[in-house]
Parts: C-alpha cells; structure tokens; sequence
C-alpha cells in the first residue's frame, strides 16, 4: 500500500473512531451537538489534524475544550484502531468553511445584477 494510500485509510479510520466516541462514548456536556467534518494526518502519522463544527457558532470554544479534555481517550482509541508504529498526537480545529462559504455566496449576491437586469 502506497504512503498516500495508507494516510487517507488512516485519515477515514481516525475520522470515524472519533466520530463514534463522540456520539457514544463522551458524557461530556461542553459537546453538545458536534459533528468532525475531517481529518487530515501528517505522512508518518505522528499528527492529525481533527476539524469540527457545531450546530451553533457560540458553542465552538467550549467544545474545543471538551475534545481536547478528551483527547486521551480519543487518542487510546484510535490506537486500538489503528495498526501502525505510532498513534497521532490530535490537534482539534473548528473548521469554519461553511461560515466562510455562506459569507462569499452573500458577497457574489450583493454584487451581482439583479436577474431581471
């Protein structure tokens, strides 16, 4: 298996075992309603960065918070899932590109002519 081969399927592993731990196995009230939109980990996988959303913007730092106080136990668990030499240090991001996209889409809209134009 290629190395850019074994990242993604361990990119798509970490992804899902952090996805189940967070619906099922943290009671961690900060969470709420979180969902992990991606993960991206480094080519010798000593690394992942984990990006999240929430259903509400004010809820980003405290479940920030909460992933991070969970950390250890996503990370155990990932461990288990993986079989590789090493289990990637988590670095949590709120990823905001649906924010991001939905301002851009209002700018194109404010500067486009009107259809009946």
């Amino acid at each position: 298996m290629s190395g850019g081969t074994r990242r993604r399927r361990a990119d798509a592993i970490i992804r899902e075992v952090v996805a189940q731990t967070v619906r099922t196995g943290l009671s961690d009230p900060r969470l709420g309603p979180v969902t992990i939109t991606d993960v991206s980990a480094t080519a010798d996988l000593r690394e992942a960065t984990v990006r999240f959303t929430t259903l509400d913007a004010e809820d980003r730092d405290s479940a920030a918070d909460a992933l991070e106080a969970a950390r250890g136990v996503l990370q155990a668990r990932i461990g288990e899932a993986l079989s590789s030499r090493h289990t990637p240090q988590l670095r949590f991001v709120f990823d905001d590109h649906h924010d991001r996209a939905e301002a851009l889409t209002r700018l194109i809209d404010e500067l486009a002519p009107p259809e009946d134009a």
